[in-house]
């Protein structure tokens, strides 16, 4: 019997999210059944629940997926020591969102739609409210590490700026999706006018 190797599994379970993210987009997550996303996906009950044992898993990948980005993104602003200044670091997690998660490259889907539903669904899910924890205090304390870094900010608490921090991009992401017109490079000269304060540049 022919060995499956890592890359076959890797192929699978991409296809699988794949699925599941396309469905989770256009019908959310409570209108999708298992059953659709194994139809989806062409594939046999067996072989989905052999990556995934239920919706909430499928939820959980699906969300990961889209954080990668900004996970790489983060790894860029900081190698080597680096002390972006906040507004930049924003821009450019910004800019991310647009790119890379509102037009994902792997499935050409808007993944902040479903970003917002997992937030939905973290407060009726305890399974999903515990991997929407350990995701949102992974980008806080990556923003915190810029604060940190920051000699402008000498004297704020570096968890304290990184929860503002991010609490912009979740601003960002909302409105992005509920209000019309909102526009990414006059959201982010907001934000620049707002961070102004650093270092004494505006009083």
């Amino acid at each position: 019997m022919p060995r499956v190797t890592e890359q076959h599994r890797a192929t699978r379970r991409a296809e699988i999210i794949n699925a599941a993210a396309r469905l989770f987009a256009t019908n959310g997550f409570h209108a999708t059944a298992m059953a659709d996303i194994i139809s989806d996906a062409g594939l046999s009950a067996g072989a989905v629940y052999r990556y995934f044992r239920s919706k909430e898993e499928l939820i959980a990948a699906v969300a990961e997926e889209a954080l990668t980005a900004a996970d790489e993104t983060f790894r860029d602003l900081l190698a080597d020591g680096a002390a972006p200044a906040p507004e930049h670091a924003l821009a450019i997690i910004i800019t991310t969102i647009d790119t890379r998660i509102g037009r994902h490259p792997g499935t050409g889907l808007d993944l902040t739609r479903i970003g917002v539903q997992v937030w939905a669904e973290a407060l009726r899910s305890p399974d999903v409210a515990l991997r929407v924890n350990q995701v949102y205090r992974r980008l806080r304390g990556n923003f915190a590490e810029i604060a940190r870094r920051r000699p402008g900010l000498a004297g704020a608490d570096p968890e304290q700026v990184g929860a503002a921090m991010l609490a912009l991009v979740q601003g960002y992401v909302l409105q992005r999706l509920l209000m019309t017109g909102t526009d990414t490079t006059g959201y982010l000269a907001g934000v620049t006018a707002l961070l102004a304060t650093e270092d004494g540049r505006r009083e």
